[in-house]
């Protein structure tokens, strides 16, 4: 099973549960465990091969979505979990669309952060270059253009840097499976742009994310239960680059109150 760590609240807290995305950890949410713990039970995971995921059962040599989104089921069933609130990041987006379709009662509220939505043209020359790239470089110099790539600018360095060390975790081999993903990437993200989300969604988008910002903003207008917030000055990783803008924005959506209200009932 997918190594996880649980921070246990009480028998009557709603669950929220957290997936990183390609290259990240547990380590991705450390600046959201203190600041929803006290309102949640906290459910956060390493994917397949990543982080402390290692040698997974069963064994397959090569990846798809479904592959991956049983593995999160698996996990979630063994904490006996009926109904969560999900919390994801970057290409865990498609994750949580794939576990709303295995699990259409799973998910009460979600929330995403730099979500992947839509194949624009600039995802998919970079996601092309890239494949033809990982014949010529080896994986860890792919690893380190990817992050300048999508995180380019000064204030996005410490985000780079986090994305770096959690991504020296994969061996050749685990990377070369994850990129086999991108074979049914542009068809997933075809089948799920007009897919009904009927879920109370929010995505949280840094208007800096020059790559996937975009398709977000086209995602949420064609549906009607996605709420769209922008942060300014921000990047991909918004919610390492200004955690406390992100962790109010999210907290008053996934409680529906304001985080006034919210300390005020703690203290």
């Amino acid at each position: 099973m997918l190594y996880n760590e649980v921070h246990f609240l009480g028998d009557d807290a709603e669950w929220l549960v957290f997936i990183h995305g390609a290259g990240g950890a547990v380590e991705t949410w450390k600046y959201q465990v203190d600041a929803f713990a006290p309102y949640f039970n906290l459910l956060l995971l390493d994917l397949r091969d990543h982080g402390k995921s290692k040698n997974i059962e069963p064994h397959y040599d090569e990846y798809d979505f479904r592959v991956v989104t049983q593995d999160i089921l698996q996990v979630v069933d063994h904490h006996g979990i009926k109904e969560a609130n999900f919390m994801s990041l970057s290409l865990g987006s498609i994750l949580l669309q794939q576990v709303d379709i295995a699990r259409p009662k799973l998910i009460k509220r979600q929330v995403m952060a730099g979500g992947v939505f839509k194949a624009t043209l600039k995802m998919k020359v970079f996601m092309h270059s890239a494949k033809v790239l990982n014949f010529i470089l080896p994986y860890h110099i792919m690893y380190k253009l990817f992050s300048w790539i999508v995180l380019p600018k000064k204030n996005h360095r410490f985000s780079r840097m986090i994305f770096r060390v959690q991504s020296k975790k994969l061996t050749p081999k685990e990377y070369l499976k994850w990129i086999g993903l991108y074979n049914h990437f542009f068809k997933v993200l075809r089948e799920y742009f007009y897919r009904p989300v009927d879920k109370m969604s929010l995505i949280v988008m840094g208007d800096q994310d020059h790559v996937f910002f975009n398709a977000a903003k086209k995602f949420a207008k064609v549906q009607e239960e996605v709420t769209i917030k922008i942060m300014e000055n921000c990047g991909h990783v918004c919610n390492i680059e200004q955690p406390h803008v992100f962790n109010k924005m999210a907290l008053e959506f996934l409680t529906g109150k304001k985080l006034e209200e919210l300390e005020k009932v703690r203290t």
